[in-house]
């Protein structure tokens, strides 16, 4: 089988391509691993990952060889299938980063029992935590049916759970309320059911066609359709954390909160096509919040093994509640193929599936 990537224009996310991988049949050098890239997860999140790929550089995790073109970052599994690497066997498989790929090659660095870091060049003054990969044999949180809540859930979860604790540490800036767009999205859930029971009021923007979807996941005091937010009370103190990066709605929040308004967070893209850029905006500017840079923190301030501790902690509640929700808050889907994964990608950017679906992929 021919090795292929699947590749989108960094500057319209609506053209694809899939072009043969020309590293597929390059030797390795000695401390290089071949991977099979055997299955991922395709989020509302990777949109995100296109949206700002030059602004954040996610278009440098995996360079396409053409400026024009990128490939998008997904998270899920990798089988060793060739390895010039002592300690690392063909048939492992590890949790990570990868590109829309047949396989990809990398060089382990800090190998040990848990895993490795990737230090191929371009990678190695990228965020630490892209470039991480876990040895399943030996993850406490691994389990071969889990795959695909791992994979579609498990980096999303991260920054809810870094988000959470980013709010929890600055008492909500002193808000009653927590206002979220998106809200349907798995990371703003996410979010919401870590800080739930905390203090502040959780109120959940969605779309009218997932209203009922949204709170029937119990997360939110309450939900509402973006067209609603002129009905809020201008004066209450809010806290506006944005999954959709909509320019149109972030205008309409801070233009009606104003100077009650105590923070506006910027954290994902979900509404691509409608991303603003800076902007004078009525109340505080608002201010991305970076999950790598917050986890780095937490990593120094806590030492990476109570990191993990309180991470998986979260996690494992987290997973309970999706696993017995009655209705389900996702049903998986496996489709394999270029073909499949430019469709599923497509309908992805055009909003056009269901919050419930969970899109697992191979090429």
């Amino acid at each position: 089988m021919t090795a292929r990537n699947f590749l989108v224009a960094r500057h319209d996310l609506h053209r694809t391509q899939v072009v043969d991988d020309p590293l597929a049949s390059q030797p390795l050098a000695d401390g290089q691993v071949r991977m099979a890239i055997v299955s991922f997860g395709l989020t509302a999140n990777n949109i995100t990952y296109g949206a700002f790929g030059d602004a954040m550089r996610y278009w440098g995790f995996f360079p396409s060889g053409d400026p024009a073109w990128g490939r998008i970052p997904v998270w899920g599994f990798g089988d060793v299938v060739e390895s010039r690497v002592d300690g690392l066997a063909v048939g492992e498989r590890f949790y990570g980063y990868w590109p829309m790929s047949h396989q990809l090659v990398l060089q382990p660095d800090r190998l040990g029992p848990g895993g490795f870091t990737d230090a191929t060049a371009c990678r190695r003054d990228l965020p630490l935590i892209y470039n991480q990969y876990v040895r399943c044999s030996t993850d406490p949180g691994y389990a071969v049916e889990h795959e695909a809540h791992i994979a579609l859930l498990r980096p999303l979860f991260t920054t809810s759970f870094l988000l959470a604790d980013f709010l929890a540490e600055h008492r909500a800036f002193g808000a009653e309320t927590v206002l979220v767009s998106s809200a349907s999205s798995k990371t703003a859930y996410g979010m919401a059911f870590c800080l739930r029971g905390s203090g502040p009021r959780l109120i959940g923007l969605t779309s009218p066609s997932h209203l009922a979807f949204t709170r029937s996941l119990g997360c939110y005091d309450e939900v509402l359709p973006y067209d609603a937010v002129g009905t809020l009370p201008s004066g209450l103190p809010v806290v506006y954390v944005d999954f959709s990066g909509s320019a149109t709605l972030r205008r309409a929040v801070h233009g009606h909160f104003g100077d009650a308004l105590q923070h506006s967070a910027a954290v994902g893209g979900t509404h691509w096509a409608d991303l603003a850029g800076q902007e004078r905006l009525a109340g505080p500017r608002p201010t991305l919040f970076f999950a790598p840079s917050r986890a780095q923190q937490r990593l120094a301030d806590w030492g990476p093994v109570a990191f993990r501790q309180k991470l998986h902690a979260r996690w494992e509640g987290f997973i309970a509640a999706l696993q017995s929700a009655d209705p389900p808050w996702m049903t998986v889907t496996h489709s394999h193929g270029a073909a499949a994964v430019q469709a599923v990608y497509l309908r992805l950017l055009d909003g056009q599936l269901d919050p419930t679906d969970g899109q697992m992929l191979s090429m």
